[in-house]
């Protein structure tokens, strides 16, 4: 030991005891402060790299009309797009509680909607006077949806390359010049 505590002062380095339960107990020369460093460093990356998972509610009505459900599921979709999971929950008031499958046919709407980007984690079940769901994003289904998105973008690329035809110049778009005259 006295060696070792002599060999790491003439390196500048320090002696870390590794196993202090051994006989003879195992010793380390390293750099400490580096070694804290580097661990620190390391736990931070691997917090960075977590994702951090929360859960968005959208709350329905069973009465809900076709403008508010399309505004409310684009936000469903756009939650379930940045990673969140979401709850969609529908309140019953009343005697709305009498008729159960409007809920239930609200919900498999919504979870159709957003099937591209989503998929069902708990499927609906009434809870007291609320009828619940939870979508999960679905990595697949989005890798998917976008090459899908990119395809189409590559197939509208090429074809906007292509001279008018004389259907297109009669919608009101300009014309072409025709072949050897300066445009």
């Amino acid at each position: 030991m006295p060696e070792a505590l002599a060999l790491a002062r003439e390196l500048d380095l320090d002696l870390v005891e590794v196993a202090d339960k051994a006989d003879p107990p195992v010793c380390r020369i390293m750099d400490y402060g580096k070694f804290k460093y580097e661990a620190a460093q390391k736990a931070k990356e691997s917090r960075r790299k977590s994702t951090n998972v929360s859960i968005k509610e959208m709350k329905y009505r069973p009465k809900i009309g076709a403008g508010d459900f399309t505004t409310k599921t684009r936000k469903v979709s756009k939650f379930l797009g940045e990673g969140h999971k979401v709850k969609v929950t529908i309140m019953f008031r009343g005697r709305e509680m009498a008729h159960p499958e409007l809920g239930k046919k609200i919900l498999d709407h919504v979870a159709e909607s957003v099937s591209e980007v989503a998929r069902v984690e708990v499927i609906p079940k009434l809870d007291g006077r609320n009828m619940i769901m939870v979508l999960a994003p679905d990595k697949r289904a989005q890798a998917q949806a976008a090459s899908a998105a990119r395809k189409a973008a590559e197939e509208h690329g090429a074809d906007g390359d292509s001279p008018l035809t004389p259907e297109a110049a009669a919608d009101g778009a300009p014309t072409p010049p025709p072949d050897g005259a300066p445009p």
